[in-house]
C-alpha cells in the first residue's frame, strides 16, 4: 500500500500550530513542562543536552534559578563546558561524551568512571538533539555544535540509514530535506490530525446537496471530449442506469453531449463499457472506465470473482466467450458462425448474458441502445447518423464488434484482471470513490456495491490519512461518524455551509451519483425534513431508472416518479421556506418540460389540481385541466437529443 500511495506528503499533513507546541513541550518551554527543582534541573540536562544559563532561565520555573545552577555546579553534577563559542552547561554524566565528540576541555578532578572513551559520541548527540527537537535540517545541528555542513549531513545520512532517523519533507513551508526522531514524528502526526478533525464543524444535509451537485459539474456548462473525458473519469466504475446514462446523466455534465462523442472515445480506445447486472428485459446496469484504468478498478464487482467453476458461462456462452478470447474482437455474423448451428437470437441471449456478467463488451453502445429502446422504436427508426438500408441481416442489439474483457487488458498494457491484488484494487477503488465523492462514508460504499464493503478500503483511506492525502472527521451531520475526504473537497464544502442569496435549481435522475438522497442520506419525508418516512399510497421515492429529483440549493424539493406523471414534494411547512422551495421546483419542471410538454397527474398521491402547491405551478407556467396539471411543449423549442423520457404501456397523456 505505500508503494501504491507513495510517500506521506507530511509538509501538507503537520500543522503548524501542532508543531510549535510538541517543539515547546519537548524543549520544556511549555509554562506546564518547566523545572521547578535542582534535581528537575539535572534531569533537563540529561534529556535535552547542553544549555546556557539563560536557556536554562528560560526554561525554568524557580524563583533563583542562577543559585541553583552554583549549587549543581558546585557539588559537581553539572559542568561547564566551552562549545561553539559560548559557555554551556551539561550533566556530568555527559562529560566523556562531549569530550570525544567535540573535543571540549574537561576541568580536573572528575571521578575515573565517568571519563571512559564512548562508543559513538557524536551520534548520541544527535540522538538526543533529535529527540528534543521536531523536525530538523542539517544546518540547525551543525550550527548548534560548530560543525562544518558536510560533517553533520554525514552524521545525519549513517543514522537515517541506520533506521534510528526519519529522514523526509516534514516542516509546512520548508524546503530541505530534514531529519526527525520517530516518536517525535508519531507525535506530531497524532496531534496534526486531531486539529484537522476539529476544524470543521459539521455541515447540514443541504450543504453536502450543494457541494455534489457542483463537485460533479453539473449544470457547469462544459463542453466538448475533453469535458466527456473529465466526466467519465469521474464516474469510471460506477453502477449507472444504462436508459438513463445518455438522457439524463452525461448530458448534465456534458453541455453539447451527443451519443456520437462517446462512440468517437470508444471506437479511439479512451473509453470501455461493462455491464454490471441487467434490470429486466430492456434495461441494465453499466459502467464506464478510462481504458488505462480497466485493470485496477474491474476487481471483484465487476464480475471478477464470478468467473468461477459453479458460475461459469455453459452452454451457447461459453462457446461464444471461448471463440472471441480466441479470435478477438469479432461482428455478430463471424461469433454466430463461429459457434455452432443455432438460431441468431440464440447467440445475442448469449452475448447479453455474458455481458451482464462482465466478461464481454462492444466497440460502440449502439448495441446497449437498441437493446434499452422499445421494440417499436428498434423497428421504426434509428436515432444515430444517416440512415441506410442495411445488407446484413443483423439484429440490432448485436451491432458492433464484440470482444472479451480479458482482451482490454492487453490492449491497455495491464496484466490480466485476476492478476491484480487485492491491495491494488482495494488502493484504486478507494481513491476512485474519494475522486467520484469527495466525501466517502459508509452509507457512500454501501450505494455502490462496493465488495467488502466499508471495511474492505478503511485500511486504504486510513493509511491515506496518515499519508496527509485526505482528511477524516465528522464533515456532514446526520452521517457516519467514519466520513474521509480530500482536502479540496473539505474546503469546497466549507465555502457552501450557507445557501446562495438567490435559489438555484437542479433536475438530475434520482440515479445519479451526484443526488445524495436515497444513498448517502434518507429519503426525506414529504411535506417536511424530517428523516421518518411516511409515504402516501403510491410508496416512496426510490433511485429507479427514469425518476428524476429536483435539488433547490441542496435540499430536496420534489421527486418525480418515472413517466413524469406522479410528484412528491418535500418543502418544509414553515413559511417562506415553502412556497420558495416549491416555487423553484415548479420553475424548474416548467423548464424542463417546455421542449416537450409534461402531465401532473398526482401530487404527493393527491390529485394534482386539489393539491395546494397547484397555485405555484400555475403561476410556473402550467395549466390546470380537468386530469391534471399540464404544461404544453413551447413552439420552436427544440427537444433533446437523446430523447424524452420514455413512457410506460397505458400511461400516454390523455390531454394531448
Amino acid at each position: 500500500m505505500r508503494e501504491l500511495l507513495g510517500d506521506a506528503e507530511l509538509r501538507e499533513l503537520l500543522d503548524p500550530e501542532a508543531l510549535d507546541l510538541v517543539e515547546r513541550q519537548l524543549q520544556h518551554l511549555d509554562p506546564s513542562y518547566r523545572i521547578r527543582s535542582a534535581d528537575g534541573l539535572h534531569d533537563l540536562l540529561i534529556q535535552i543536552g547542553d544549555l546556557t544559563p539563560d536557556e536554562i532561565e528560560a526554561r525554568s520555573a524557580m524563583s533563583d534559578t542562577r543559585r541553583e545552577i552554583d549549587v549543581l555546579e558546585q557539588s559537581r553534577r553539572i559542568v561547564a563546558l566551552p562549545m561553539a563559542g559560548e559557555r554551556r552547561y551539561v550533566a556530568v554524566e555527559d562529560v566523556a561524551r562531549y569530550r570525544d565528540a567535540l573535543g571540549a576541555p574537561l576541568p580536573l578532578g572528575l571521578p575515573e568512571s565517568l571519563l571512559e572513551p564512548v562508543r559513538d559520541p557524536t551520534g548520541d548527540l544527535v540522538l538526543r538533539f533529535a529527540r528534543s527537537h521536531g523536525p530538523f535540517n542539517a544546518h540547525m545541528f551543525a550550527e548548534r555544535y560548530g560543525l562544518g555542513i558536510a560533517v553533520a549531513e554525514s552524521l545525519l545520512t549513517r543514522l537515517s540509514d541506520a533506521g534510528r532517523l526519519i529522514e523526509g519533507e516534514f516542516r509546512p513551508g520548508g524546503t530541505d530535506r530534514e531529519w526527525v526522531d520517530a516518536d517525535v514524528l508519531r507525535r506530531l502526526r497524532s496531534r496534526s490530525l486531531a486539529r484537522l478533525r476539529q476544524q470543521v464543524e459539521p455541515v447540514e444535509i443541504d450543504a453536502l446537496g450543494r457541494f455534489l451537485i457542483s463537485w460533479h459539474g453539473i449544470g457547469s456548462a462544459r463542453r466538448g471530449a475533453d469535458a466527456l473525458l473529465d466526466a467519465i473519469e469521474q464516474l469510471q466504475g460506477a453502477p449507472l442506469t444504462a436508459s438513463v446514462l445518455e438522457r439524463e446523466i452525461l448530458p448534465s455534465r456534458v453541455a453539447d453531449y451527443q451519443p456520437a462523442m462517446l462512440d468517437a472515445l470508444m471506437a479511439a480506445g479512451e473509453v470501455v463499457w461493462l455491464g454490471v447486472e441487467p434490470l429486466g428485459d430492456r434495461d441494465g446496469r453499466v459502467a464506464l472506465y478510462l481504458t488505462d484504468h480497466l485493470a485496477r478498478l474491474k476487481g471483484p464487482a465487476l464480475g471478477q470473482t464470478k468467473d468461477t467453476p459453479d458460475a461459469a458461462p455453459r452452454g451457447r456462452s461459453a462457446d461464444v466467450l471461448e471463440y472471441l478470447r480466441e479470435h478477438g474482437a469479432s461482428f455478430f455474423a463471424a461469433i454466430h458462425q463461429g459457434t455452432g448451428e443455432g438460431f441468431p437470437q440464440e447467440t445475442v441471449d448469449s452475448l447479453w448474458e455474458l455481458v451482464w456478467r462482465g466478461l464481454v463488451t462492444n466497440d460502440t453502445l449502439h448495441a446497449l441502445r437498441a437493446l434499452i429502446r422499445p421494440a417499436d422504436a428498434r423497428s421504426s427508426r434509428r436515432t444515430r447518423g444517416p440512415s441506410f438500408r442495411s445488407r446484413r441481416l443483423v439484429p440490432q442489439t448485436a451491432e458492433g464488434r464484440w470482444s472479451a474483457t480479458s482482451t482490454h487488458f492487453v490492449r491497455s498494457g495491464q496484466a490480466a484482471a485476476m492478476k491484480v491484488s487485492a491491495t491494488e484494487w482495494t488502493t484504486a477503488t478507494a481513491q476512485q470513490l474519494l475522486t467520484r465523492h469527495g466525501i466517502v462514508t459508509r452509507e457512500t460504499t454501501a450505494s455502490e456495491g462496493i465488495a467488502g464493503g466499508f471495511s474492505g478500503v478503511y485500511q486504504v483511506l486510513k493509511a491515506m490519512e496518515d499519508a496527509g492525502r485526505v482528511r477524516r472527521g465528522y464533515f456532514v451531520a446526520g452521517l457516519g461518524g467514519a466520513q474521509f475526504a480530500m482536502p479540496a473537497a473539505l474546503d469546497q464544502l466549507r465555502s457552501m455551509r450557507e445557501p446562495p442569496d438567490e435559489p438555484r435549481s437542479v433536475i438530475v435522475a434520482a440515479t445519479d451519483p451526484a443526488n445524495p438522497y436515497g444513498a448517502a442520506v434518507k429519503w426525506p419525508q414529504p411535506g417536511s425534513t424530517k428523516q421518518d418516512p411516511a409515504y402516501p399510497a403510491g410508496g416512496g421515492p426510490t433511485r429507479t431508472a427514469g425518476a428524476l429529483v429536483v435539488l433547490v440549493d441542496g435540499f430536496l424539493a420534489a421527486y418525480l416518479r418515472r413517466g413524469e406523471r406522479e410528484l412528491l414534494l418535500f418543502a418544509p411547512d414553515e413559511e417562506p421556506q415553502r412556497s420558495r422551495l416549491i416555487r423553484a421546483a415548479a420553475r424548474a419542471l416548467a423548464e424542463l418540460s417546455a421542449p416537450r410538454g409534461m402531465f401532473l397527474s398526482e401530487i404527493d398521491g393527491a390529485p394534482a389540481t386539489t393539491h395546494r402547491a397547484a397555485s405555484l405551478f400555475v403561476e410556473a407556467g402550467f395549466l390546470m385541466t380537468a386530469m391534471g396539471l399540464q404544461r404544453r411543449p413551447v413552439p420552436g423549442l427544440r427537444v433533446h437529443a437523446n430523447p424524452e423520457p420514455e413512457h410506460e404501456p397505458g400511461t400516454e397523456n390523455p390531454e394531448q
